[in-house]
């Protein structure tokens, strides 16, 4: 089993926590991909349903833990399998994060851990993820409750025996924390702002530590961007000259055509280029036949069809009777 930081041997550590350095230690030796993801306001229960959906795949672990005994099962893992890579992702465990651990495809694992979102009312002291407006019209609370207007500096008149907003207001701004006045106001406004749950904030890979936008990229995007500059490439190299890579094949087909053109314009011969210059001088020799065909085939089924029967005159009854009897 993974034994504890040495600066805390003296301490005896429960079972439980044993448990989880070992699990820990398996995780990252059996995972190549784990994404960093941030929980802050995100329940139990949406936890639980985020772990029940990656057990039907795309197939994913969550391991949530303390940020010291985490850092310390992965810079041993480094120190254990000479890695040193693995003290980026150590780094990385500040605050309120968790690791997923994954060999599937990491773009569907992502949708599954960011799709569970619930929704929230605005807490005082939390951090506001977005910014909130209240938009200007009636707000259906009593004249007696203007005082949490008047602390926030939000213009309002009575119509009607109601408080109504003169004009839109912003109350809270992204990344800054909620008032207690603004998350009041909000509850009694019956506004719930926001929505929590797992965000996938930087991603491990293969020892490198990347921003989740590149989860965006298909395998297709990487293709055709790779095709463009192959293109690119090679119209430089011909215009110049210069023999890359890519550009290689179409020189030498172009100087093929060059030599064939050549060889066709004087009396120069060479193996490749016979057949055309016989192409050109026996033109007939090469001829479809696929036309004569198609010309012969109507002589043909007309010679098959039967000639129609010309129509037999009748014969006049007798009928015994005579013009001038």
């Amino acid at each position: 089993s993974t034994k504890m930081p040495k600066e805390e041997v003296q301490k005896e550590y429960s079972a439980r926590k044993q448990e989880f350095a070992a699990r820990l230690y398996k995780l990252l030796a059996d995972n190549k991909n784990v994404l960093i993801i941030n929980a802050d306001n995100v329940g139990s229960q949406s936890m639980h349903k985020v772990r029940a959906e990656l057990r039907k795949g795309p197939r994913a672990t969550i391991l949530m833990g303390k940020n010291t005994m985490v850092k310390y099962v992965i810079k041993k893992f480094a120190n254990d399998t000479g890695n040193q890579s693995f003290n980026k992702l150590a780094e990385l465990c500040r605050l309120n994060v968790g690791l997923v651990f994954t060999n599937d495809d990491m773009k569907d694992v992502r949708d599954v851990l960011e799709k569970n979102k619930v929704v929230a009312a605005a807490k005082a002291g939390s951090v506001a993820p977005k910014d909130v407006k209240v938009p200007a019209g009636p707000t259906g609370l009593e004249p007696t409750q203007t005082n949490f207007f008047q602390a926030l500096g939000i213009a309002t008149k009575i119509v009607k025996g109601t408080i109504e907003i003169i004009t839109e207001v912003q109350l809270c701004t992204a990344g800054e924390k909620v008032g207690s006045s603004q998350a009041v106001l909000l509850t009694k406004l019956g506004v719930k702002p926001f929505e929590f749950g797992l965000k996938v904030i930087k991603v491990f890979s293969e020892g490198s530590v990347l921003d989740p936008a590149v989860l965006e990229v298909s395998n297709d995007d990487i293709i055709s961007l790779f095709l463009q500059a192959a293109n690119r490439i090679s119209a430089i190299g011909l215009k110049i000259g210069y023999p890359a890579t890519c550009a290689v094949p179409h020189m030498i087909v172009n100087s093929f055509k060059n030599l064939a053109a050549v060889a066709v314009s004087t009396d120069i011969d060479f193996k490749q280029a016979d057949k055309i210059k016989d192409i050109i001088k026996n033109p007939s020799k090469y001829a479809s036949a696929a036309p004569a065909a198609g010309k012969a085939a109507p002589a043909a089924a007309k010679a098959a069809a039967p000639a129609a029967k010309a129509p037999e005159p009748e014969e006049e009854e007798d009928t015994g009777f005579s013009l001038f009897d």
